[in-house]
């Protein structure tokens, strides 16, 4: 079925060019679950190629709603609301992944979800996607599952210490984590993220963390961008650039895993898996999103295909976009704390050359809260991170 851009049955056009099966064309109705800042860029670049877009959310003013046609709030556990809106839609897709998974397939009932539920429960819960690693042979940090105050001292007793005892579900940028350091910290891990199902992880001796976004078609083509190198502060990631600057051997390697992940897991649209590289070179598996990732946002400006509009291309079954990348560069988070003392000095940072900003439309800069990123394009990585460094400095008014 093709739609015009009023989202009509066109019978013409339908009988023009032979499509592959399930492929949606402009004109079509998007929606994504979650209003936040991945899916106001998705929103964007969907908009871009002539699609409406509806998002929905459990908050009306949220990013999504600059952009998108329509915001539908609400709680993501309606199931009988959230059919009713798939019915206005032709494709699903996610710009989070702590979604209710029933909510999930109660919409796909109606409509194309993709990725399916099935790769959205798997990659929200640490345990579950630890077993699926471990199963398809993907090599990741040692770890056992945590069910109770015992289970996490024999799980320190086979992994040793340090070791960082992580929920199975609802963690991010640091939340739901605590570090072990000493055996007299296990039972304070314990009462701080207890009883909730964990995973205690063994440490990585890492020499840095890398992260690939990719994406996979309809028809089962991968596209895999080149990893990025993450810098953190805090737990939340702070700058990402690109080239890595790691041996080929173990670029080839993390983009050769990310596509089979992809794979195995089926997925149809964009995921971005992290890692950790070691001293030695080894490449371990620490976490999949089933989505677009802030690592991933230097792909708007240095690459051929973002990884927004590769979601687009994926979610509507055409065919996925060169991730060539044609310049070095590095993107710096901007958090609420630049806001500490007042407004941002924009122009100042803006003077840093190959610099571009992008701000989220959210209106309450809490500290730790993304607020936006700035991308820096320079002819050497090492150039592109000092300028975006040196850009949000003078943003923030630093020294």
């Amino acid at each position: 079925m093709v739609r015009s851009p009023v989202g009509k049955v066109t019978p013409q056009a339908a009988a023009a060019t032979p499509l592959p099966s399930g492929a949606i064309l402009p004109g079509a109705v998007l929606g994504v679950m979650g209003g936040g800042q991945l899916g106001a860029m998705f929103a964007m670049a969907a908009k871009r190629m002539g699609y409406r877009v509806e998002a929905i959310s459990d908050t009306e003013d949220c990013p999504a709603a600059h952009h998108a046609d329509r915001v539908h709030v609400g709680g993501f556990d309606d199931a009988r609301t959230l059919e009713r809106i798939a019915r206005s839609l032709d494709a699903l897709t996610f710009e989070f992944e702590n979604v209710p998974v029933e909510a999930a397939r109660a919409m796909q009932r109606v409509v194309p979800v993709r990725p399916t539920p099935e790769v959205l429960w798997t990659t929200q819960d640490r345990a579950r996607e630890k077993a699926f690693l471990t199963d398809h042979g993907f090599a990741c940090a040692p770890h056992r599952i945590v069910r109770s105050r015992e289970d996490l001292h024999a799980a320190v007793a086979a992994l040793g210490l340090p070791a960082v005892l992580k929920t199975a579900a609802f963690g991010y940028d640091g939340k739901g984590q605590r570090k072990i350091e000493r055996a007299d910290g296990i039972d304070a891990a314990w009462d701080a993220l207890g009883p909730e199902v964990c995973v205690l992880e063994g440490w990585i001796d890492y020499d840095c963390e890398i992260s690939v976004v990719a994406a996979r078609g309809l028809d089962g083509a991968t596209a895999v961008y080149e990893p990025s190198r993450n810098a953190h502060a805090n737990h939340i990631l702070d700058v990402s650039s690109t080239p890595a600057g790691l041996p080929a051997t173990v670029i080839a390697s993390a983009r050769d895993i990310a596509s089979r992940i992809l794979e195995q897991l089926e997925v149809v649209g964009v995921a971005c898996v992290e890692f950790f590289v070691t001293r030695d070179g080894r490449v371990l598996v620490n976490e999949i999103a089933p989505r677009p990732h802030n690592s991933g946002h230097l792909t708007i400006e240095a690459c051929e295909t973002s990884q927004f509009e590769q979601q687009v291309r994926a979610v509507c079954g055409l065919p996925l976009g060169s991730t060539r990348q044609h310049s070095p560069a590095a993107m710096a988070n901007l958090l609420g704390d630049c806001w500490a003392n007042g407004e941002p000095d924009w122009h100042a940072a803006l003077t840093v050359p190959g610099v571009s900003l992008l701000l989220y439309g959210k209106s309450d800069p809490r500290s730790g809260r993304k607020m936006g990123h700035l991308t820096a394009l320079a002819p050497t990585v090492e150039q592109a991170i000092a300028n975006v460094t040196r850009a949000r400095d003078l943003a923030c008014r630093r020294p």
